[in-house]
């Protein structure tokens, strides 16, 4: 397969995916030859996105060599997907208008509302004066021991301005693990933002640390040091969260937690 001479060089085929500081708006990045392994990737990734349940999604598909334009029924499917959630996913693809998968795109895409753009900043302009006025409070926080009790109580405001008495226990404790994680190991200023995303809470954590956070292992109990419970953060974190996870940003990494109220025979589910 040759490589369109409007397509970004590449020397193999690749997934990035990035978010931004609040985690409001995800970008993946498909580059290379368009195979059944560069499906699959992207695929995986996309679905992850979705379940992380941002506010939109770009994809960004400039490096894509897709001379036949069979990759379309893929974001298709994907925007048909972000548009049945609750709350909606808005999905946009930037795609160069001289590609031959931007001619198709533009053709289904009028029918299935999904937008196409050329470049990255076309779409996120147009997609910033498209998201909802999400009813959000934020807290920028320097790595201290008080920086865990200011979260927490930024997680009260939104749960009793928001009626959210259910959450306000819970989310208090996942928020003060990632905060508590993050002046541990990041040991950056971070931004925390507390969000209501459909009839939950969505929160994150920014940091300039680009390390991800990593579940671990309970330490074995020494002798003479039984309660040195080191690494329980994150696995309190993921027994109560509804979903968490963690996304890179352009300066270090961002890692949320959506809490809804729970229904009987729900899980709890941990994406990372």
């Amino acid at each position: 397969m040759s490589m369109s001479a409007a397509c970004l060089p590449t020397e193999e085929s690749a997934v990035h995916v990035e978010s931004d500081h609040d985690a409001s708006v995800a970008l993946v990045t498909v580059a290379g030859p368009w195979d059944r392994a560069l499906w699959q990737r992207s695929s995986t990734r996309l679905q992850k996105c979705l379940a992380e349940h941002p506010e939109a999604i770009i994809v960004d598909l400039s490096g894509l060599d897709d001379p036949g334009a069979r990759s379309a029924p893929t974001w298709i499917n994907a925007r048909l997907t972000a548009a049945a959630m609750e709350p909606p996913v808005q999905l946009a693809l930037c795609v160069p208008p001289d590609l031959p998968l931007a001619d198709r795109l533009q053709r289904l895409g009028a029918r299935n509302h999904l937008p196409v753009y050329a470049k990255v900043r076309q779409a996120r302009v147009s997609i910033a004066g498209r998201l909802p006025l999400t009813e959000r409070l934020s807290l920028t926080l320097r790595p201290d021991p008080e920086a865990p009790s200011l979260a927490r109580n930024l997680v009260s405001d939104a749960c009793l301005a928001w009626n959210l008495p259910e959450l306000l226990h819970p989310s208090r404790t996942v928020m003060s693990e990632l905060v508590t994680n993050a002046v541990e190991h990041a040991r950056t200023e971070m931004t925390v933002v507390v969000s209501l995303r459909g009839p939950g809470l969505h929160m994150i954590v920014s940091d300039l640390c680009p390390e991800p956070p990593r579940l671990i292992k309970p330490s074995r109990v020494l002798r003479g040091r039984p309660l040195d419970d080191r690494g329980l953060g994150l696995r309190v974190v993921d027994g109560t969260a509804t979903a968490w996870g963690t996304l890179p940003t352009s300066t270090g990494k961002v890692v949320w937690a959506t809490l809804q109220p729970r229904r009987p025979g729900s899980r709890v589910t941990g994406l990372r």
